[in-house]
């Protein structure tokens, strides 16, 4: 057997820009695909919590996307799967969340942190000489930051091009403008990025943007070079503790379908870490749960499927069968919209739901909770965030709520009824397994 190197070296990139919407996402998956065509192994991974950017990373490079986040998961956890990347690897690549120094912990604090070379995207279709002075800005903030270049986004032309390049400080900074192009946009709606398995022609979308990406310097770097100017020592972090196997025996289905597909891999991971065999099923389609202990009924879009959710009778009962069984359900976000009474959408048409918890949930036009949130649950602290523009209204008294990060803010409701757990908290299960479990095991009467 193979001893697990203390160090292993690999390029790396982390991907950031001034706000969002600079075309992070875009540029992420254009490096990652151009490479990934040419036979490499490019890894993935994104800055905070984000389950739709990763889906079309994932999409690009052909390789599971997962998250990097130092608040929900510890720098332990980020260093262990930067480390592991970095041994089976040609290339890692890092999507920022925001703007570089947004947030607490920020991008600009991982990069820090690891010693991830940053690449600043951002968005020049609207200014000309005042792109240099932003460079300066991001490269200069914050003394010491490592730093690879920036690439400019939604450029005109090559005339545009050669303004930008021409006010930068530095000549060395210039590794290329992406042009405006049609054909490589990602499209968006409420809460991010359009699903790319929603969408057929999004390889082709990725494709153009790596022929685009092809054409820049950055694009043009051999892998030799891209070692040379890049590459980064990820260190192993100490040894954790195993998982213990408390879900051992255990079978657990994970509701998993367009309705239901805001789903972390190392979510997943951690359950079958525990000792949990996990079963899927969808709540769009099926007609009753798989043979199951526990149920995990995931975030996702059950606003944009609500009728045929509405309809699906037979799965409601076969789930209202597990509940008086006594099994558990574990229900987060779009998960907990489909258990309430009704549902109300934006346009303000109302839907019957699968009535298990009492009360309705209504769309707003407003984000109606976002942010990193922990929950304390039987003396343990299960860390993790909340993104939804939906607002619940129940005659159930909350059992506990979830606390922001910082102290301050909006904190998320938990209800229980019989033996349904239900949030609009997103919980990291790898922040603690032992918390996790408990969601999934029956509770003392």
């Amino acid at each position: 057997m193979t001893a697990t190197p203390a160090v292993a070296r690999c390029p790396a990139l982390l991907v950031a820009a001034p706000a969002s919407g600079q075309g992070k996402t875009t540029a992420v998956a254009a490096l990652a695909r151009l490479h990934a065509r040419a036979g490499r192994r490019v890894s993935v991974f994104k800055v905070g919590p984000d389950f739709l950017d990763p889906l079309w990373h994932t999409l690009a490079s052909g390789r599971t996307t997962h998250q990097l986040d130092l608040w929900i998961d510890g720098a332990e956890q980020c260093a262990t799967r930067l480390h592991a990347a970095a041994g089976e690897s040609d290339l890692i690549l890092v999507e920022g969340v925001m703007g570089l120094f947004d947030g607490e912990p920020s991008a600009a604090d991982l990069a820090a942190r690891f010693g991830l070379p940053v690449l600043a995207v951002i968005d020049a279709s609207a200014m000309a000489g005042t792109f240099g002075a932003l460079v300066h800005g991001l490269r200069h903030y914050r003394p010491g930051l490592p730093w690879a270049g920036v690439l400019a986004n939604r450029v005109a032309g090559a005339r545009h091009a050669d303004m930008l390049r021409d006010g930068l400080s530095d000549i060395g900074d210039w590794l290329g403008a992406l042009p405006r192009g049609e054909a490589y946009v990602l499209p968006e709606r409420h809460l991010g990025l359009t699903v790319a398995d929603e969408l057929a022609d999004a390889p082709a979308r990725i494709d153009a943007a790596a022929d685009a990406l092809a054409r820049t310097p950055l694009g043009q770097l051999a892998p030799a070079e891209l070692a040379r100017r890049w590459s980064v020592d990820f260190a192993a972090p100490p040894a954790r503790p195993a998982v213990p196997p408390l879900l051992a025996g255990r079978t657990v289905a994970v509701a998993r379908d367009a309705a239901c597909c805001f789903l972390y891999p190392a979510n997943l991971a951690t359950l079958q870490a525990l000792g949990a065999r996990l079963v899927f099923f969808s709540p769009l389609a099926d007609a009753a749960l798989p043979a199951c202990d526990a149920v995990w009924l995931p975030g996702g879009y059950p606003e944009l499927h609500a009728e045929r959710l509405a309809a699906n009778h037979s799965l409601r009962a076969s789930l209202a069968a597990h509940v008086a069984a006594g099994r558990p359900v574990w229900a987060e976000c779009g998960g907990l919209m489909l258990l309430f009474d009704s549902l109300t959408l934006a346009d303000g048409s109302a839907h019957a739901m699968w009535g298990l918890l009492p009360g309705a949930v209504a769309m707003q036009r407003r984000l109606a909770g976002l942010g990193p949130q922990r929950l304390l649950l039987d003396g343990r602290e299960l860390r993790g965030h909340s993104f939804h523009f939906a607002r619940a209204v129940s005659p159930l008294a909350p059992v506990a709520r979830t606390e922001p990060s910082h102290g301050s803010g909006h904190g998320e409701a938990v209800y229980r009824r019989g033996a349904i757990a239900a949030s609009f908290f997103h919980p990291s299960f790898a922040s603690s397994p032992e918390a996790t479990a408990a969601l999934f095991l029956p509770r003392a009467s």
